[in-house]
């Protein structure tokens, strides 16, 4: 039974899909105003990971991650660049698109936008107005009435009373009947974007997008909706309200919120400048793979410490599982299979869906594939396994992976010119040429390719570079 600690409730709780064996999911995405950073990263590849776990374990998966593509922050980024809104947003979304294929995030089943969706944002303004829950103020504008919903505070168990303005401008950009109120609908100011509507020209508030966008993909109750923990108070806060008040019904089951990735024992964040964006660090000569497991590895509700050290450790352990997935790949021993290794195989399938089940905990997860690699070390080293042993073997650790996502490409080639090496040195082996053995053995491993020499014959690795983080 999967079970997930629901913010909302405090709660950790079985997963109980409103429809059975189909899980909606919607995952606050990137505003494209620039590149995004590992932070950001982070908490994107945790709903990567629980999308891939719950297809693993079987269940019809609907996953939806916005893009907020109208912001002020665009708005500010496109006048500074002298380019277009469109334009801006395009460029660094298909910068984020990149990132996250090098990273091997899924792609979402959906990725709306604010901008193709301003019908469905307008129409949940407009029921909010005509319920007494918005008001419109003498700009255009139109803010969400926190007073008419006593229920405001309640996710991030805030007193609405003492709370602090619940949207991402100042206070007094905007007029507004409560200093606490937040923008539903931003009437028109020189130089901004503006669509003409029944509710007057304007443009959308960034909260009203997602509950339009998630209402329109998953319909006015859906089963999980993660983000950062930053999102709680104002974002979510305000999903819950302007939602639940125009519907009358519950918006969401549970709400999952990953903890931030720190630096220095800060949080990652543009405002500090402490930022490392994935395309650079790539640049930089860090392995996506050691990257992707560095920003998994940790319980996504733990706080996770990043810099050099944690991709050098990511970096090693991915050298370790790749050596034993190379020493499996090409093991062959014509022998009687083991006795033992089927008990094995399910008690480590078993460690690693327990540990996973139990929200989400990659860390005990990922301990339960390195318990088994070294004992399957182990029998290796002995010769304990059939060839048809190794394959089985091979098989689980795959399987395991199209949750986690950290084995090398069985489909990976080397490129032509090592390839060519490879082939020399093993030709120079055959002829008993140590000489020439060794010194493309060291040219090979200068360039990130490790030969090793079995009992099964030579075999080759790419090395997984930490970098410089």
């Amino acid at each position: 039974m999967i079970r997930l600690s629901d913010t909302l409730s405090g709660e950790v709780r079985a997963l109980d899909p409103l429809e059975p064996d189909h899980v909606r999911i919607y995952t606050c995405g990137p505003t494209v105003y620039g590149p995004a950073h590992i932070g950001n990263f982070r908490s994107f590849l945790f709903a990567d990971v629980l999308v891939r776990y719950l297809r693993y374990r079987g269940l019809r998966v609907t996953w939806v991650m916005n893009v907020t593509d109208v912001d002020d922050k665009i708005i500010r980024g496109a006048a500074a660049s002298g380019e277009t809104i469109d334009t801006l947003a395009e460029r660094w979304l298909t910068r984020f698109i990149e990132d996250a294929a090098a990273l091997r995030m899924m792609p979402p089943d959906a990725q709306p936008r604010p901008t193709e969706h301003i019908p469905q944002i307008v129409e949940l303004i407009s029921t909010l107005m005509d319920k007494g829950h918005a008001y419109r103020t003498d700009d255009g504008s139109v803010y969400f009435r926190i007073a008419s919903w006593p229920a405001y505070g309640r996710l991030a168990r805030l007193d609405p009373d003492e709370m602090r303005v619940g949207e991402r401008v100042e206070s007094d950009e905007y007029a507004k009947g409560d200093v606490r109120d937040f923008a539903l609908w931003k009437g028109p100011k020189p130089g901004e974007p503006s669509w003409d509507t029944v509710i007057g020209r304007g443009r959308p508030g960034w909260h009203i997008e997602c509950s339009a966008m998630s209402m329109a993909a998953l319909g006015p109750s859906f089963d999980l909706h993660t983000g950062g923990v930053d999102l709680i108070f104002p974002h979510h806060e305000d999903e819950i309200a302007q939602s639940e008040a125009a519907t009358g019904q519950p918006f969401v089951r549970t709400w999952l919120h990953c903890a931030f990735l720190q630096v220095d024992h800060g949080k990652m964040a543009k405002s500090t400048g402490n930022i490392a964006r994935v395309s650079e660090l790539l640049e930089g000569g860090v392995s996506a793979r050691a990257l992707r497991y560095a920003l998994i590895a940790v319980h996504y509700r733990q706080p996770l410490s990043y810099g050099d050290e944690s991709l050098a450790a990511a970096a090693a352990a991915l050298d370790r599982l790749d050596a034993a997935m190379a020493s499996l790949e090409t093991y062959a021993e014509d022998r009687a299979d083991d006795a033992e290794l089927g008990g094995v195989l399910l008690a480590a399938r078993e460690a690693f869906e327990s540990a996973l089940d139990d929200d989400l905990n990659v860390s005990a997860g990922l301990a339960a594939i390195f318990d088994l690699v070294r004992d399957l070390n182990r029998r290796i080293g002995s010769r304990a396994l059939s060839t048809a042993d190794a394959e089985r073997s091979v098989a689980l650790l795959r399987d395991l992976d199209r949750v986690l996502a950290i084995l090398p490409d069985p489909a990976e080639t080397l490129e032509p010119e090592l390839a060519a090496l490879v082939e020399e040195r093993s030709a120079a082996r055959a002829a008993r040429d140590w000489a020439t053995s060794d010194r493309l053995r060291d040219e090979l491993l200068e360039r990130g390719i490790a030969v090793e020499d079995t009992r099964d014959g030579q075999r080759w690795r790419r090395l997984v570079a930490a970098g410089r983080g």
